[in-house]
């Protein structure tokens, strides 16, 4: 499977990239918190790792570490602006579930 984006998120992402004038992609992953027990990681890449997965998709790279890829291998990452709320958002096909307030998931 793969790590996609949409193209309005890949449009975001590289709005970001470009506003911050350096980095190689995106870092999607996973760290344990929430009433759930895990939640997403978003951070911008300088470096790639060696042990990085890297996954391409709309001209954007989707850097994941190996470990986190278990969890989110086959996710594709949104962008949507609904009024005033805007972010990214995960549609998980390994998900089982999320607590109430959206914070955290579990598999």
């Amino acid at each position: 499977m793969a790590i996609t984006l949409t193209e309005p998120a890949a449009e975001r992402v590289k709005s970001f990239l470009e506003n911050r004038g350096k980095g190689v992609g995106l870092r999607l992953g996973v760290k344990t918190m929430g009433c759930s027990g895990m939640g997403y990681v978003i951070e911008f890449v300088d470096e790639i790792n060696a042990d990085d997965e890297v996954f391409e998709d709309h001209g954007v790279k989707v850097i994941v570490d190996k470990k986190s890829l278990v969890y989110i291998d086959g996710t594709e990452l949104d962008y949507t602006k609904d009024g005033l709320n805007e972010g990214f958002q995960f549609r998980n096909p390994n998900e089982e579930g999320q607590c109430g307030c959206g914070e955290s998931f579990t598999v």
